[in-house]
């Protein structure tokens, strides 16, 4: 319910014609939910969403951009490998499932003293995809 009051401030208030939604963690899994759900949305990104949350759940209403990183202790491949296989056999919009070498839950958006210098390539790259593919739906 917060959401739609959001969204009918965001639309009537500023005059917002496309909206779409990012969420890191929690909030990824949140992004999936409102993709299965609300019809006002044009695009999401899921950082390390928790994928069993919706583990039986693929029919996305709009186009979803899915983050992983290889070394997730949360998320595990073989969660990531599901998600693809059910999102190819049910999912009728564009949606894109990346996996970042070596990286780990929480990548993206880590504070700039935290970032190893070997891992700020693939942060950076997932900052950008996430930046990309907002772009190209809204």
């Amino acid at each position: 319910r917060e959401v739609d009051v959001v969204l009918k401030y965001l639309k009537d208030q500023c005059g917002a014609k496309k909206i779409g939604v990012i969420g890191f963690c929690w909030g990824g899994a949140a992004v999936q939910h409102l993709m299965l759900k609300n019809p006002h949305l044009k695009t999401g990104v899921s950082l390390y969403g928790v994928i069993s949350r919706f583990a039986d759940k693929h029919s996305f209403l709009h186009p979803t951009f899915f983050i992983f990183g290889e070394k997730d202790d949360i998320i595990p491949l073989e969660q990531v490998t599901l998600l693809e296989q059910k999102l190819k056999q049910n999912c009728k919009v564009d949606y894109e499932v990346k996996i970042y070498p070596g990286q780990t839950h929480g990548f993206v958006h880590r504070k700039r003293e935290d970032i190893n210098p070997q891992d700020k390539p693939y942060i950076e790259e997932g900052r950008k995809d996430m930046i990309n593919w907002l772009n190209k739906y809204l």
